[in-house]
């Protein structure tokens, strides 16, 4: 058996059409040909989805996220960051030059802290 690494992400959200709302019309993101019911799959690599909370999920009971470090790559970090902002999107942390090229963080909806980067990490 052979790990390859994460092949498919999806975030539990409270309103599923409105956080695909904020991931397609805000974030950018295109909708996959096909999702399963109760979610909204997205055309990335890996696979990110958000979904209805599962059964026996409370979604109400901590921070959404809480100790899970969800990284994205968008080589228009800059722009992606102006556009959020204009939207008027929580930005968590303003862009900075670090490792991972600029990087900034931003929240969703239900409160899931995502970071942007814009330098590949993968040739």
């Amino acid at each position: 058996m052979t790990i390859t690494g994460p092949d498919f992400i999806a975030l539990q959200v409270r309103d599923l059409d409105k956080a695909a709302a904020f991931y397609e019309d805000v974030v950018g993101l295109t909708r996959a040909p096909f999702s399963p019911p109760h979610a909204v799959v997205f055309d990335t690599q890996p696979t990110f989805a958000v979904r209805e909370a599962a059964p026996g999920v409370d979604l109400e009971a901590g921070p959404l996220g809480l100790g899970v470090a969800l990284w994205v790559h968008d080589p228009e970090a800059v722009a992606l960051h102006a556009q959020l902002a204009a939207a008027g999107a929580t930005i968590v942390q303003e862009p900075f030059d670090g490792p991972f090229g600029t990087t900034f963080v931003f929240q969703d909806l239900d409160g899931y802290a995502v970071t942007v980067h814009d330098k590949a990490t993968r040739g």
